[in-house]
């Protein structure tokens, strides 16, 4: 299995996890997720999750202008559905971390 292939299976959980935080629009979430170590994360990657999980009614966009003028950008902020999601997930992601840490240390 590769790298890309587990990446895709927890990146919705970090998304939840960042958007959490507050409003936030798709960039800042790719630097985001790069100060975490997540440099391999691509705006590729991510606006095709996100328009799932909007889909899915994890997540509820606004479109904002930008003080300095330009195009809108669109923020993405949590739904109640969503902050149940990342619970799931957190829940999910700390058994799995937890049972996949103890057997690799015990192959050591």
């Amino acid at each position: 299995m590769s790298s890309s292939q587990i990446l895709k299976g927890i990146l919705e959980g970090c998304l939840l996890s960042i958007i959490s935080k507050g409003e936030i629009y798709g960039y800042e979430m790719i630097e985001r997720l790069g100060t975490y170590g997540f440099t391999m994360v691509s705006e590729g990657s991510i606006y095709p999750l996100l328009i799932r999980m909007r889909k899915e009614g994890f997540v509820m966009t606004r479109q904002k202008e930008l003080p300095s003028g330009g195009p809108k950008r669109k923020y993405y902020s949590l739904t109640a559905k969503g902050l149940e999601e990342l619970k799931t997930f957190k829940k999910t992601w700390t058994a799995i971390s937890e049972s996949v840490n103890k057997l690799i240390r015990e192959e050591e």
